[in-house]
């Protein structure tokens, strides 16, 4: 009788997780593949390494694929010769199956896309990455990151006192170019519009990305904040297969969210960021979350399109092309976004092939950053990717993913490519037209022989909303100021009263129940009693602007987005009623 073989412990606690993380989706891609082929060459290892058939997608699986079949598969107790089943005994094995699984994949999943049988080798070999990192069989930088986001709360190890002086730094920057004391990048600011999360690397490495994104916010006058604490967006639980360490992170994320009461998480440009906290990471923290996701291209292509900022492509001069992120693309989708918001910044876009789902990794990806003992093998296959870049004879390279900048910067230095890297919210926010903010108090009294020009003594001023707080918010603004108050709270109910009372100025809010505030701006301009009467535009819902301002009449004249303080309503109210007093 054949000897038993004496299996390591860790090995054994190996085949004991195995069994529990096989779920429907596994198993599938398990049992599914028929070893056609078709995946071999879309691999970009493959490519970079002809002849060595351990890089082929199919190889790699059958690596965990084989112990699936002989201790969970009815053929491999069968017939464990003819499937080619075998179990794992060794640590030294372990470290065979490490070194295919974090060594020779990063998890792109171009090779599914490929394959006419479904097969998701990512899926699975993120699963046989968990499995060896749960006894401790990773590779040095995994362990490092992992541990770093488990006690800091990011995986770059980044202290609370560090990064707040990063923003508070960016901020100061940020006053200096823009000439204005009040850009702010807000901390724990609660019940804001926007809850805006990043990548460590960018306080670590990259400041400019934080400033850039808070001028952007800037210019959009949004509603936003950042946090003191779970702020990092990034998640190595995607990379190390770590489903603990994932939801932990997600979750941590989410309840800050929570607690600052804000009504949209905003996820800065990274692939794996934004899949993780809004694809997976409530699967893996099994929690349900009440507010919206987005990415921030979503955000700025928003604020492109609706008007809240304006942009001037011509100084974003350059030739550029755009790199899909794996996880960014492949895995959620985002294609088209990206190219529209890239071609509204920029003159000179030129696609490179092949692209979008059949684009090819960075070679940066899986966390593979991480991992310094593979540096060589990686960048031996980034020639596929340093050969796509050069065809598309741009000097600039954008990709809406962290990770990326890293794997394309190390690749075009390693080539040669003279190539730059940089993201979208880069472009955008270098192709900004900011229209110059005038404070309060550089606004001159009017001179005594015009009493009330830029004043509100006296002026009467029929206010609209349907919101009953913010109505005597602005009403006891105004009454403050001496203003004669009206108030409407409908539409039908403002455009009895501009005709009745012929208001000096009548604030309308967008957004309201029956008639909507834009049907009653129409009708107001349309009616010779009321044409003439200035209104200024008071709502919470900006992405309505662009409505406003093409209608087929002539536009108000004054907007203001909610949530407005005193001093904002005043100033323009004031503006407002100073324009027309000139105009007549």
């Amino acid at each position: 009788m054949p000897a038993i073989k004496e299996r390591s412990h860790k090995a054994q606690k190996v085949l004991e997780r195995f069994e529990k993380k096989l779920n429907r989706q596994i198993v599938g891609s398990l049992v599914a593949c028929v070893h056609c082929g078709m995946c071999t060459q879309s691999c970009h290892y493959v490519l970079a390494n002809p002849g060595d058939p351990t890089y082929a997608p199919a190889y790699k699986g059958d690596q965990i694929r084989k112990i699936f079949k002989r201790h969970f598969d009815w053929t491999g107790r069968v017939l464990p010769f003819w499937v080619k089943a075998k179990s794992v005994y060794t640590d030294e094995q372990l470290e065979e199956l490490k070194d295919v699984v974090f060594g020779k994949c990063t998890n792109c999943r171009r090779c599914t896309i490929n394959c006419p049988m479904g097969v998701d080798l990512a899926t699975f070999n993120r699963m046989a990455r968990g499995l060896l990192v749960s006894v401790g069989v990773m590779p040095e930088g995994v362990a490092v990151v992992s541990k770093d986001q488990w006690e800091l709360g990011n995986q770059m190890g980044v202290l609370k006192e560090d990064y707040i002086d990063t923003l508070e730094w960016m901020e100061e920057e940020m006053q200096m170019e823009l000439d204005d004391p009040q850009a702010k990048i807000p901390i724990d600011k609660k019940d804001c519009d926007v809850y805006y999360s990043i990548n460590p690397r960018e306080v670590k490495y990259d400041p400019r990305t934080i400033a850039d994104a808070a001028k952007i916010f800037y210019a959009a006058k949004e509603n936003w904040t950042m946090a003191s604490e779970g702020w990092d967006m990034t998640n190595f639980g995607l990379f190390s297969g770590d489903d603990d360490l994932g939801g932990s992170v997600a979750v941590r994320l989410y309840e800050k969210v929570e607690e600052l009461n804000a009504r949209k998480l905003v996820i800065s440009e990274c692939g794996h960021g934004y899949r993780s906290t809004r694809c997976e990471g409530q699967n893996w923290g099994k929690k349900d979350v009440n507010f919206t996701m987005e990415s921030s291209v979503i955000t700025m292509l928003d604020y492109v399109k609706s008007g809240r900022i304006q942009i001037d492509a011509g100084k974003n001069d350059k030739i550029y092309t755009y790199h899909d992120s794996c996880n960014f693309a492949r895995s959620c989708g985002m294609y088209e976004e990206p190219r529209e918001l890239l071609k509204l910044v920029v003159n000179d876009f030129r696609e490179m092939y092949p692209n979008r789902s059949e684009n090819y990794c960075c070679t940066g990806g899986g966390g593979a950053m991480s991992m310094s003992e593979y540096s060589q093998r990686r960048l031996k296959s980034a020639k596929v990717k340093a050969d796509q870049l050069k065809a598309t004879g741009a000097n600039v390279v954008v990709t809406s993913c962290h990770n990326c900048v890293d794997g394309l910067n190390d690749l075009i230095k390693h080539y040669k490519l003279g190539m730059e890297v940089t993201q979208l919210v880069n472009l955008v926010a270098e192709a900004l037209v900011l229209e110059p903010r005038v404070a309060p108090e550089e606004i001159p009294a009017a001179p005594e022989a015009v009493p009330g020009a830029d004043g509100l003594k006296g002026k009467k001023i029929l206010v609209t909303d349907d919101e009953p707080d913010f109505l005597t918010f602005i009403s006891t603004v105004l009454e403050d100021n001496e203003a004669e108050v009206i108030k409407a709270s409908s539409g039908d109910e403002a455009l009895k009263l501009a005709e009745s009372e012929q208001p000096d100025l009548i604030t309308l809010d967008l957004s309201m129940p029956g008639r909507s505030g834009i049907e009653v701006f129409e009708t107001l301009r349309k009616n010779s009693k009321t044409q003439n009467i200035p209104v200024c535009i008071i709502t919470g819902r900006p992405e309505m602007r662009k409505l406003i301002y093409d209608r087929p009449v002539p536009p108000p004249e004054g907007y203001v987005d909610k949530p407005a303080d005193e001093d904002d309503i005043v100033l323009n109210i004031r503006k407002v009623l100073k324009a027309g007093h000139e105009k007549s």
